[in-house]
């Protein structure tokens, strides 16, 4: 949602009225009688703020300190100072310092108050789009990830354990629907195209060296009891009936949402591995104190099914 409204910060109960008078027919006008009444509305209606225009000069913090903190806390909203003539300096100093994007003098002169506003209020239309543009890209690019990361895993499994590494996989993926795991978090200012390829490489290689040990301690399949044994050792799990319960969500999720550029750990794997030794023969449930892992015939697999399974992820995570 766009913010529309004006928030206007000074002491003087007349120069509210007054800016609210004359204000109110361009935008919704807030008003607040200090920085310290400021950082209470900022906190209450902060999304709905497309403008903060303070007063400097006011009894206990100064009008800059309430910009910096919606600068540091509110990116998005634009920020202007009013100021008499004598304090120009403040003003320099903000905006020297990216605190504000204008000041205005006082006395205001209705017809360029109104046009400094209306022009702020642009400005803050376009810092929206422009964020919520970021966040779709983001978002695109994070699910992308999370689509690759899966289809890399199908193919490590398939190299380290080819019996039943789909099943397995597919398994996995459904675990991870069902505990709610969030997006990779990825550095963008950091990472470009190529490092992440090769990061997410060297990530493949570790992982597929931990699940072959990991697989050779497990080694041939046992019956039921001692698979189910196997998994709670490996993930630091209990057994509870006829089943693992396990409190810790991330076992089942972290292969694939880690942060890019971290390297995977044996405990990280130990899920998959399993997995892949019980032929994805198992399903995560819901339970009172975490999630059941339970022994689950094999599912008879569609053609589509990974491609479903990566538009499905990336769905949860819309």
């Amino acid at each position: 949602m766009t913010p529309t409204k004006i928030l206007y910060v000074d002491d003087e109960a007349m120069a509210l009225k007054y800016f609210e008078r004359l204000v109110s027919p361009l935008a919704p006008v807030l008003t607040a009688g200090s920085v310290e009444e400021g950082r209470a509305v900022l906190l209450a209606h902060g999304a709905d703020v497309a403008v903060l225009v303070c007063d400097q000069r006011m009894p206990g913090e100064r009008g800059n300190e309430l910009l910096r903190h919606a600068r540091e806390y509110y990116p998005g909203i634009v920020r202007m100072l009013t100021t008499a003539y004598s304090e120009l300096g403040d003003a320099i100093e903000a905006i020297n310092t990216g605190e504000i994007y204008r000041y205005i003098n006082k006395p205001w002169e209705l017809e360029s108050l109104r046009a400094d506003l209306k022009n702020a209020l642009e400005l803050a239309v376009l810092r929206s789009e422009r964020d919520s543009l970021m966040r779709d890209r983001l978002l695109a690019q994070q699910s992308r990830l999370l689509a690759n990361r899966l289809a890399a895993l199908l193919m490590v499994g398939s190299a380290v354990y080819a019996d039943g590494h789909e099943q397995a996989l597919y398994r996995y993926a459904e675990a991870v629907r069902v505990v709610g795991g969030t997006e990779p978090m990825v550095d963008w200012n950091r990472w470009d195209h190529a490092d992440l390829l090769q990061a997410e490489a060297l990530r493949g290689a570790a992982i597929a060296a931990h699940l072959r040990d990991a697989l050779l301690v497990l080694g041939p399949r046992g019956d039921e009891g001692e698979a189910l044994s196997a998994l709670a050792r490996s993930i630091g799990g209990e057994v509870s009936g006829d089943g693992v319960l396990v409190a810790n969500a991330t076992v089942f999720t972290a292969l694939l949402v880690s942060p890019a550029g971290e390297a995977p750990t044996a405990p990280q794997c130990a899920w998959l591995a399993w997995l892949l030794w019980q032929g994805g023969q198992a399903r995560v449930t819901p339970a009172q104190g975490g999630w059941m892992v339970r022994p689950a015939a094999p599912d008879v697999l569609r053609e589509d099914w990974l491609a479903d399974a990566m538009e499905r992820l990336g769905k949860d995570r819309a």
